[in-house]
């Protein structure tokens, strides 16, 4: 492990217990600080850190989009070797664009679609495909699972 990613105990004891039954009230880094024995700002600075080192890659809420309106849809495109950073920079300069993968397979561009209305699906995909050029493929989800995962941090109460 680099020394960028390297852990120290109370970074651990960070992850470990913030995958999950974050506080959701007015003060939540306050009331999370205080059941690790921290002060808030404290908490929010570790976080901020964590992040900058790549240590973390997000850190925030996952929604149920559809409960407030919203769509989302796992979409694909076959990318030319050639041409995959500018189709790259082009889906990602979209805000709707969620995550964005390189696979290994004919479809080797999968990205996650998230928009405000279900009408904002179409939309981000003729935006994608007038400038990229290609077809996008949607995967809407058929159904939903709910997969609980917790990393653990070396050394934590998961690992």
């Amino acid at each position: 492990m680099s020394d960028a990613m390297a852990l120290d105990p109370l970074e651990r004891s960070i992850i470990d217990h913030l995958q999950g039954g974050f506080p959701v009230c007015s003060h939540p880094y306050a009331v999370a600080a205080a059941r690790l024995g921290m002060q808030e700002s404290e908490l929010i600075a570790r976080i901020k850190n964590l992040l900058q080192r790549g240590v973390l890659t997000r850190f925030g809420p996952l929604f149920q989009v559809e409960r407030v309106g919203g769509a989302f849809v796992l979409a694909a495109l076959e990318v030319p070797e050639a041409d995959w950073e500018r189709v790259l920079a082009v889906v990602n300069a979209l805000p709707q664009v969620a995550h964005n993968y390189r696979r290994e397979h004919r479809f080797n561009m999968w990205f996650v679609l998230a928009t405000e209305t279900p009408a904002g699906i179409a939309e981000a995909i003729a935006c994608i495909e007038a400038g990229t050029g290609l077809r996008v493929h949607a995967f809407p989800k058929e159904k939903e699972y709910f997969v609980e995962m917790k990393l653990a941090s070396r050394g934590g109460r998961y690992g």
